[in-house]
């Protein structure tokens, strides 16, 4: 079969565990290990965002007052406050879009998160996939989504691919009476934010979907926010539960959108570019055992093939390494695994183990 090729799938999620995500290689009996399955940063949140968020505490018995926030995000994207809905993460958001808009055949790209999905169907829509091959390096073509498609669902940088798409390829998916949404949860790795729709009004039915969860190690605090049209921005918004952002999120989300913070998210991305070129460069030493990396790498991630992953997945977790399995994603595979992009100590570590692991299954 062409994996171009779009595919209705109904009920079901064709042998893959779409609500698998990397932090259940840590949990439990993963907990002490090395964490390379989850593409939260390292050493975060800083001490100043942990100091500003606790100062928040102090307000907890009044109810969350979202405006400061939303306003603080509109001026970071330089839009009218009414194209900003602040979210718990933005998983909240693929929830909300999944309920509120009218959609007769939605369809994702993948391999992605696969949250997006799992929302549809809980939802109760048929869902349509559009496979990018590995063969292609992942890249995206636009004629491979169906012009009948009312909806569409991308990443960009890509989890678990770390492919970029170029901003005017995606933009190409826009068309009249169609939703598009680009899942930027992790475009603030990017150095320069390339080939980023936020802020951009100019692409019909462009819905783009933001975290503060990863750069700034706030997983566990939930926030996130939708930038689009604000008639699409009211129809989400009715959906939401009243008070769905809590006080000390919303003041992470005005402090981490602040000229300070976004200068240390800019620097921040840098260094990650700098750690991912030197984790590629050693893995390369492995292409004798078969490894191959999807290149190029734009995100805080890897996605690698090996033989017999599983096996040495397994094995990694006896010597102290958490990496996250490819298999959940539609469009891969047992062969895959994918790698959170740490500082080199940790990467060298790292890849000393995982010479350890590929020689035993030799």
């Amino acid at each position: 079969m062409d994996t171009h090729t779009p595919m209705r799938t109904e009920a079901g999620s064709r042998g893959h565990d779409l609500r698998h995500h990397g932090d259940a290689e840590v949990r439990d009996d993963g907990a002490a290990l090395v964490d390379l399955a989850v593409n939260v940063r390292a050493d975060t949140p800083p001490v100043w965002l942990r100091e500003h968020v606790a100062a928040s505490l102090g307000s907890l018995a009044a109810y969350p007052d979202g405006r400061a926030a939303r306003v603080a995000v509109a001026a970071r994207h330089g839009l009218p406050v009414e194209r900003v809905l602040l979210t718990a993460g933005a998983a909240e958001a693929f929830v909300l879009l999944a309920r509120a808009l009218k959609v007769r055949w939605p369809v994702v790209v993948h391999p992605q998160f696969t949250e997006p999905e799992a929302a549809l169907r809980d939802a109760g829509h048929s869902v349509g996939r559009v496979l990018l091959r590995a063969s292609d390096g992942f890249r995206l073509d636009p004629a491979a989504v169906p012009e009948e498609a009312d909806l569409v669902v991308v990443g960009n940088p890509t989890n678990p691919t770390s492919v970029l798409h170029p901003a005017e390829v995606l933009a190409r998916l826009a068309r009249p009476g169609r939703t598009l949404v680009v899942d930027e949860a992790f475009m603030d790795a990017v150095p320069g934010e390339r080939e980023a729709l936020a802020g951009r009004t100019d692409v019909p039915g462009l819905v783009v979907l933001r975290s503060l969860t990863k750069t700034w190690g706030l997983a566990g605090l939930r926030i996130g926010y939708v930038l689009a049209a604000p008639e699409t921005v009211a129809e989400l918004e009715r959906a939401q539960p009243l008070w769905p952002v809590s006080t000390p999120a919303l003041a992470a989300a005005e402090a981490c959108v602040a000229p300070r913070a976004l200068a240390e998210a800019a620097h921040a991305a840098h260094r990650v570019a700098a750690d991912r070129a030197h984790l590629i460069a050693g893995l390369g030493e492995f292409a004798g055992a078969g490894l191959r990396v999807v290149e190029p790498a734009e995100g805080p991630f890897v996605l690698v093939r090996l033989p017999d992953a599983t096996a040495v997945r397994g094995r990694l977790r006896g010597l102290g390494f958490a990496v996250r399995r490819g298999d959940t994603f539609p469009g891969l595979g047992e062969e895959w695994l994918r790698l959170a992009v740490r500082d080199r100590g940790t990467s060298d570590a790292f890849l000393r183990a995982l010479g350890r692991a590929t020689a035993a299954a030799s």
